[in-house]
C-alpha cells in the first residue's frame, strides 16, 4: 500500500510534536510564573573616590556609558588594566558606577588562571581576606592588599518578588538552568532582597558559557 506525501507529512509532524512534548517546543519550556531572568556579569571594577582620582587624576568623574539592569547601576566608558602577583595582566576591564566605599575587582575563575591569583568566591562587598590585585590607570596605580573576588551566584529580588517565591534576604536556594544548551542545576544561590532591586539572577561568564546562556535566559527555583 502506497502512502501519499500528505500522509507522510502528517506522520512526521505527529512524531516531532510528541518528541517535543506536544505543541511545546523543547527549547522553550512552558512558562510557570517562576522564571527568573539571568544577567551575565563580565569582569569589572568598582572604585572609591580616592582610587578614582589616583587612577585618572584629581577631580575626575566617571563617564556614564549605559544603565545596567539594576536601578542606579551603570557601566562607564572608563576601562583599566588589572595585574596579578605574577605580573600577568588583563587590559580593558570595565569600571562600573556609582562609586563605592571600597574598591573591588570581580573576575571569573578563567581570569584567575590568566592572572595567577586565587580570589575567593564571595558576596559583593565581603572583601576581608580576599585576594590582592593591582589596578593600573592612565594617571596612576592602585595596589589593593585585598579586594579581588569571584562573585557568588545570586538573585536580586524586590520584597514583592521574595514574597512570590517564598524566600527572604540571605536565603540560599537551588535553581534549574534549563533554557541553555546544556541543562544543569546550580546549588546555593544567594537571595538578595531590597526595595530597589529588579528580579534577576547574576552569573559570571564562566557559568553562562558552561550552560550556553545569554542575557535574558531564565532559571527556575527548585521546590
Amino acid at each position: 500500500m502506497s502512502i501519499s506525501n500528505v500522509e507522510i507529512e502528517a506522520i512526521v509532524k505527529k512524531i516531532v510534536s510528541e518528541m517535543n512534548g506536544g505543541s511545546q517546543n523543547a527549547s522553550s519550556p512552558a512558562k510557570t510564573g517562576y522564571e527568573i531572568p539571568v544577567g551575565i556579569s563580565n569582569r569589572h571594577i568598582h572604585l572609591t573616590q580616592e582610587h578614582l582620582e589616583i587612577l585618572f587624576g584629581k577631580g575626575y568623574t566617571l563617564t556614564h556609558l549605559k544603565d545596567l539592569s539594576q536601578p542606579g547601576q551603570y557601566a562607564c566608558k572608563e576601562t583599566l588594566t588589572i595585574v596579578g602577583p605574577s605580573m600577568r595582566s588583563i587590559e580593558g576591564v570595565r569600571v562600573l558606577g556609582p562609586l563605592r566605599r571600597a574598591s573591588q575587582v570581580e573576575i571569573s575563575v578563567t581570569d584567575s588562571y590568566v592572572l595567577k591569583v586565587k580570589p575567593p568566591v564571595r558576596e559583593s562587598g565581603k572583601l576581608q581576606g580576599s585576594a590582592p590585585i593591582t589596578i593600573i590607570g592612565p594617571k596612576g596605580i592602585v595596589q589593593l592588599s585585598e579586594g579581588c573576588i569571584i562573585a557568588n551566584r545570586h538573585i536580586h529580588m524586590s520584597p514583592d518578588d521574595a514574597a512570590h517565591f517564598g524566600v527572604k534576604d540571605g536565603d540560599y536556594i537551588d535553581v534549574d538552568a534549563t533554557t541553555g544548551t546544556k541543562r544543569t542545576r546550580w546549588f546555593d544561590v544567594q537571595v538578595r532582597v531590597h526595595k530597589d532591586f529588579r528580579l534577576e539572577m547574576h552569573v559570571d561568564t564562566d557559568d553562562a558559557n558552561a550552560v550556553g546562556f545569554k542575557n535574558g535566559s531564565t532559571v527556575v527555583p527548585v521546590k
